[in-house]
């Protein structure tokens, strides 16, 4: 496996973790939430949950790709 093959395959992981938390987090705010206020059905906690998936992806995914930059050593 190559250096950039290696990357990306850590990029990917961080993106599922991100995901993950992500949507944990909309499953627990969003939709109890919503059930709290009564209105909640499928497919709008399906929609929170997966809203909440995505920007957990994306937040831990630009976070590596900051601590990667910063990681560099300078030349």
């Amino acid at each position: 496996m190559t250096e950039t093959d290696k990357e990306k395959a850590k990029e990917i992981a961080v993106a599922g973790v991100g995901a993950s938390v992500g949507g944990a987090g909309g499953a627990s705010v969003g939709v109890l939430e919503l059930a709290a206020q009564g209105v909640a059905t499928g497919l709008s906690a399906g929609l929170v949950i997966g809203v909440g998936a995505v920007a957990g992806a994306v937040t831990f995914l630009l976070g590596w790709k900051a601590y990667r930059h910063f990681r560099k050593p300078k030349s």
